[in-house]
């Protein structure tokens, strides 16, 4: 097995500390300031809004959590490490992401149907929300950039996922201050509609960390770039002469390969061995994020 060096483990746990900690307080005070201003400003885009931030906090709250869990060490019963522990987390998240989606949407298309029905009145909405609005877009795209960068060096599947939340922020908020500008101009009834928006984004965050966290529990192979990368790492192994099958699957923010290849029938066993180390010693060069190679290797077959 490839133990990373202590420095560069040290400083991608610290880059992906840093991105999780910064979206963490981003979203506290997101939170708090788009749901007092959407109660306030009587905006139930920005309210929404608002909600979405609070997810986002629970969220970060158990990616922290779980992100120190995963870091113990391997112990005889796990002895690949705690990993699996940020899929844990997420898979607990993402349900609970869906249930307020959930929840927003009804509330918010409820509201909207009765102001457009008129069975009910809408209170004049504030200039203040919208500013918020475009305040939040503002960081969201600074924290997106920054975050996406911090996930490419470290090729932290988790703070990729940070990312991507913030994109779906800055287009949450997109929805609400389209909704906000809106009903600023008289159309009332558009703002708890963007409401509804707002929740469907939610809702597509909640259901695509389902969706990615339950392939990962069940060892779902990853996708074709990641086999090509590893066949043309090991297209310059000496004395391989094909690669037959590559099985990957991922292990918290590592991977798991299985290979088979092919040798020179003729060659002895010692130098079958050689190739596989040499093999093995190629991925983990290469690929920081492998944590364990097995190899299989057997003669070329002979038309």
């Amino acid at each position: 097995m490839k133990e990373e060096n202590e420095e560069t483990l040290k400083a991608r746990n610290d880059a992906c500390d840093f991105a999780v900690d910064v979206g963490l307080y981003s979203n506290v005070f997101l939170a708090l300031l788009k749901t007092a201003v959407g109660i306030v400003g009587h905006s139930a885009a920005l309210l929404a809004d608002g909600i979405n931030s609070t997810s986002d906090f629970v969220y970060y709250v158990a990616v922290k959590i779980f992100v120190r869990l995963s870091r113990m060490p391997p112990d005889d019963e796990h002895p690949y490490g705690h990993s699996q522990f940020e899929t844990i987390a997420a898979l607990v998240v993402g349900a609970f992401i869906i249930t307020t989606g959930v929840a927003i949407f009804w509330e918010s298309a409820d509201r909207g149907w009765h102001l457009y029905s008129g069975t009910a009145e809408a209170a004049a909405i504030s200039i203040y929300a919208l500013w918020t609005a475009l305040f939040t877009i503002a960081l969201k795209i600074g924290l997106a950039v920054k975050t996406r960068r911090i996930g490419e060096t470290t090729r932290n599947p988790v703070v990729a996922a940070l990312a991507k939340d913030h994109v779906n922020d800055i287009m949450a908020s997109s929805a609400a201050a389209l909704g906000i500008v809106l009903a600023l101009l008289g159309y009332t009834w558009v703002d708890p509609l963007a409401g509804a928006v707002v929740a469907l984004f939610i809702l597509k965050t909640g259901v695509g960390i389902l969706r990615e966290s339950a392939m990962e529990l069940m060892d779902t192979v990853p996708g074709k770039e990641l086999d090509a990368e590893i066949r043309a790492a090991l297209a310059g192994v000496a004395g391989i002469k094909a690669v037959e099958e590559v099985h990957a699957h991922r292990f918290g923010p590592h991977f798991i390969v299985n290979l088979k290849f092919c040798v020179d029938g003729s060659l002895p066993v010692s130098d079958g061995d050689r190739i596989a180390t040499l093999a093995e010693k190629t991925l983990y060069e290469k690929f920081h994020h492998i944590r364990k190679v097995y190899t299989h290797y057997h003669p070329e077959k002979r038309s």
